[in-house]
């Protein structure tokens, strides 16, 4: 019957209906006693089949365990399943599992429990510092041993192991109490029921793959062991398994179900929180999470010092990194991964080469883990010999005197200045891993490495392609720290991309692009680090140059490696443009020539990458004056902006919106010379494809909005009369309409509105007379008042915000219509269903009340009768929010601080244009709007003046104070 439940490749598999009936069947079979008549054997083989089935029923999605009673009775019966036939343990287990909160009570003080498990690290660390860190095999495992059966030992019980559970050690013959022929019944005996256990365990990670993880975790506490309060005993998880089973593979299946439980858990584990001692009636649920994370780190970091087995000691590595990839470090007392790092350290060189590599992938967990984290800093800079002892499975330490990577001498003629790392104490990891990547090994690790090794000096690929992972991690996270490294970091790289091997080489490229990131971050104008500690730029201009006159040009072109070709072209973007403005002209040659050819690569991938280093180039100020390289990137962004492929179109559409905010930069800087200069046909092009591509994705479109916005804001007059500029000009602004319309994403959307309100800018454009001038104001004013998406509000604001004359905002009925779209949207400026949206709701406020006053200070007098109308109905609404406004210091969306003086400022400057107006109309619309926003600016003075920001501002109208 469980043959029946596999599939066939090409075959129909069973109706629902006998899914159904086979897996009652099956769970019946395990939910049952066994019967007096059969034999132990037999009712192992019967729970094997019916463990197998099951699992053929769950592989591939071919049946979803939708109700809660059936996934709960299933989960119920494979935890009994788990654990069939341990000696000493008595599991009772409820028919059903329900999803339950972890427990909310607990008798344990947390303060009590973290004194325990520091004086138990302390006596821990006082016995290891007696050893002086030279134990041998049998001595740690002695203590091992001592502390395992500490941790694994539970009570006898419903649900717990039984105070007399043995050690498992293999029992020598003269020891036995059986005869040679009992003795292999119950050998046999135990491997049947070890077989029971690994098919439970095989059939719950099936079970676990099938159902969605926020499914999943509402079953954490029945499978994941929690710390046991004081005097309570520790239940059973699958952590008791990986510590008690005798059977290796047994071991192995319970780590391996355990690691698909904490692949994906991050937001799950978010929420977990002890950095501070909570001394409460209950256990919050974010400390309970908290537990149960330490509780893992002990139970995993045991089993790593217990475990002989090479295959299962990969299994407990690999949970560790899952575990350490998900949990949220910041918010728990530091510790954890200090712990975590010193216990894996001898295994790095351990005689099993999937050991090795597993223990590489864990270091670069924790490396990444939330980096930079100071924890990790401190143990990257910790002396070598910190925690580092090895076992009677590690092979020695492989250092010799010919390794130059040891020390980081400058360069000659290189200032040695303070940017180098504090730490005269070479990094251990840095060292290591520079080692296994490129340098010949000394010694032989065991013949697992056969398979691996056959005719090389060097280590197993998979070690040096996990060592340059670590590499490319601890410099993404820990730049500082690896700087030091700069120069022998990038002839590592070098080495790597001359190697054959395609992965190493992809593997050196990669390390190169992290290198360069880190170098461009270091040099940010928001950088927070001094310049006296960034990498000099003249050591960059060598590191560049070393790297140019290496393999990367070589890398660039190998076309039957699109792969490589693509790390290549990521790695040349990442090239600091202070350095690459002194580097020599032929190099800087080479580099154009290659990235723009490589836009005409066939593979969509180079030709993605390719054009997005170009996108980076083109703001380079060293290259952005140059009309013939702006020319020569526009024709190849614009090339591959017609391309089949959706990523290569959206990376070209992100270089072209680069490129045009190039344009405005030119415009800005140069004036017209630069615009004569530039092709007009070329302009043309431009203007019709970011057209056209407002109609692409949406990935693509968000940047086509943006370069269309740049584009119509560089146009001079002597475009806009040309016949042929004015229909693309139509369209593209009917195109940036539709968008902000439209049903985009709101990233899009907000794009079109910026784009919108840099088409205002251009005086050129006859905003105001156009026909197409009611169609944008109405469609940034339906925005303003109501997009759910506050930030697109504060980008149509902006928008309208922005024309400098009256006559731009067209007839009075278009004016009156943008202030009462105004005024609406600030009454409503915190009505929101969506809670994220309130962060922005004072900035959108700001960015309203700023329109509102610009407004006032353009108005003309037909403008007046309908402002008077609104204040009149919503003067003290307005009122309110004028004077939160003239009171606060909220940045705008673009990032402008605007201080109390400027805003003062403002207000004066509207009530000055409304008072000069008035005094050529009726008095009454002077009272009603004049001496509205007197008031309103006397009682911001006031405000300012208590609150020492302003000088008394002296002004004809106003009461004197």
């Amino acid at each position: 019957m469980a043959n029946l439940c596999l599939s066939v490749p090409g075959q129909p598999y069973l109706d629902d209906s006998y899914r159904s009936l086979c897996f009652q069947t099956f769970l019946n079979v395990l939910q049952s006693s066994k019967a007096s008549d059969i034999d132990d054997i037999t009712f192992c083989m019967l729970l094997q089949n019916a463990l197998k089935g099951i699992q053929s029923l769950l592989n591939g999605g071919k049946m979803k365990l939708i109700q809660t009673d059936e996934l709960g009775s299933l989960l119920a019966v494979l935890k009994k399943c788990i654990y069939y036939g341990l000696p000493g343990l008595n599991v009772e287990v409820p028919a059903v599992l329900y999803p339950t909160p972890l427990p909310q009570y607990d008798g344990r003080s947390p303060v009590k429990q973290e004194q325990l498990e520091l004086s138990t690290i302390k006596q821990t660390g006082t016995r290891r510092k007696k050893s002086k860190g030279k134990q041998k095999k049998g001595q740690l495992g002695e203590e091992v041993k001592e502390e395992l059966e500490d941790a694994a030992y539970m009570p006898a019980g419903k649900g717990h192991l039984s105070s007399c559970c043995p050690t498992w050690k293999r029992i020598s013959s003269s020891e036995s109490e059986y005869s040679d022929a009992e003795g292999g019944i119950q050998s046999k005996m135990r491997s049947y029921q070890a077989k029971v256990r690994q098919g439970a365990l095989a059939c719950l990670l099936s079970t676990i793959k099938s159902i969605e993880k926020k499914v999943l975790y509402g079953y954490w506490s029945a499978f994941v062991p929690d710390t046991p309060g004081i005097g309570s005993p520790q239940s059973v998880s699958l952590m008791t398994i990986a510590l008690k089973d005798p059977s290796p593979k047994t071991r192995a299946c319970a780590l391996q179900v355990l690691s698909a439980i904490l692949e994906g858990s991050k937001q799950f584990l978010s929420v977990a929180e002890d950095a501070h001692d909570h001394k409460r009636a209950f256990t919050p649920f974010s400390v309970t999470i908290a537990s149960s994370i330490r509780e893992l780190h002990r139970c995993l970091l045991l089993a790593l010092v217990a475990e002989s087995s090479s295959q299962t000691l990969t299994q407990i590595i690999k949970c560790l990194a899952n575990l350490v990839s998900n949990a949220p470090y910041s918010r728990l007392k530091p510790g954890l991964l200090t712990r975590v790092w010193n216990q894996i350290k001898p295994y790095v060189h351990h005689k099993d080469v999937n050991v090795r590599v597993s223990s590489l992938t864990l270091l670069g967990a924790v490396v990444s883990a939330q980096a930079p984290s100071p924890e990790v800093q401190l143990l990257l800079q910790q002396p070598n010999s910190s925690g580092l002892s090895n076992s009677g499975t590690a092979t020695p330490h492989r250092l010799s005197s010919s390794e130059w990577w040891r020390r980081a001498p400058p360069t000659q003629g290189e200032p040695t200045g303070n940017w180098e790392s504090s730490s005269l104490e070479p990094c251990w990891l840095i060292r290591l891993c520079i080692s296994t990547a490129v340098l010949p090994r000394e010694d032989s690790y065991s013949d697992s490495d056969a398979s691996f090794t056959a005719g090389t000096v060097y280590e197993p690929s998979p070690v040096r392609l996990e060592s340059l992972q670590v590499l490319a991690l601890l410099v993404k996270g820990y730049f500082p720290v690896a700087q030091s490294y700069l120069l022998e970091l990038g002839e590592v790289a070098c080495k790597c991309m001359e190697e054959t091997d395609p992965s190493i080489q992809l593997h050196g490229a990669k390390l190169l692009e992290e290198l360069g990131t880190g170098i461009i971050q270091q040099h940010k104008p928001d950088s927070t680090i001094s310049v006296s500690q960034r990498v000099p730029v003249n050591l960059v201009v060598t590191f560049w140059t070393m790297m140019l006159n290496g393999p990367l040009p070589g890398a660039l072109q190998n076309a039957q490696h699109p792969t490589l070709q693509t790390s290549a072209c990521d790695a040349l973007s990442s090239i600091l443009p202070e350095a690459f403005s002194i580097l020599q002209d032929d190099r800087q040659i080479l580099c154009i020539t290659l990235l723009l050819g490589l836009t005409h690569s066939e593979n969509p991938l180079v030709k993605a990458a390719a054009a997005r280093a170009l996108g980076v180039y083109i703001l380079f100020s060293c290259l952005r004056q140059d009309v013939m390289f702006v020319a020569d990137t526009a024709n190849a962004v614009l090339n591959s902006l017609h391309d089949k492929s959706p990523n290569v179109r959206a990376k070209a559409a992100w270089s072209l919106g680069n490129l045009t905010d190039t344009l405005i930069v030119n415009m800005e800087v140069m004036g017209q010379s630069f615009q004569e200069e530039f092709s007009d046909l070329l302009l043309l092009k431009m203007l019709r494809s970011a057209t056209e591509a407002t109609k692409d994705k949406d990935k693509v479109k968000s940047n086509a909005v943006r370069a269309l916005g740049n584009l119509l804001h560089f146009l001079q007059p002597y475009h806009i009369v040309k016949p042929r500029f004015s229909e693309a000009i139509k369209e593209s602004i009917q195109a940036l309409i539709s968008t902000v319309q439209g049903e985009a994403t709101m990233k899009v959307r907000w794009n079109a509105c910026y784009a919108l309100g840099n088409v205002f800018k251009n005086p050129a454009l006859p905003l105001g007379e156009a026909p197409w001038t009611a169609q944008a104001y109405n469609a940034l004013t339906s925005v303003v008042k109501s997009c759910k998406n506050f930030k697109v509000r504060i980008k149509s604001a902006m928008a309208l915000s922005i024309p400098t004359k009256r006559e731009r905002y067209g007839t009075t009925d278009q004016f009156s219509q943008i202030w009462s779209a105004l005024v609406i949207a600030l009454q409503k400026s915190e009505d929101t269903e969506d809670f994220l949206e309130f962060k922005y709701s004072a900035s959108l406020r700001t960015q309203i009340c700023q329109a509102l006053i610009h407004l006032l200070s353009l108005a003309n007098s037909t403008d007046l009768p309908f402002i008077r109308k609104t204040i009149a109905e919503n003067g003290d609404v307005i009122r309110s929010y004028i004077l939160q406004y003239m009171k606060s210091g909220v940045e705008d969306e673009a990032g402008i601080h605007t201080n109390s003086r400027e805003r003062e400022r403002m207000l004066k400057t509207a009530i000055e244009h409304i008072c000069g107006i008035e005094e050529l109309s009726e008095g009454k619309t002077r009272v009603a709007v004049a001496a509205y926003l007197e008031g309103k600016s006397v009682c911001a003075i006031e405000f300012c003046k208590r609150e020492g920001y302003l000088v008394k501002v002296q002004d004809r109208r106003t009461p004197q104070l």
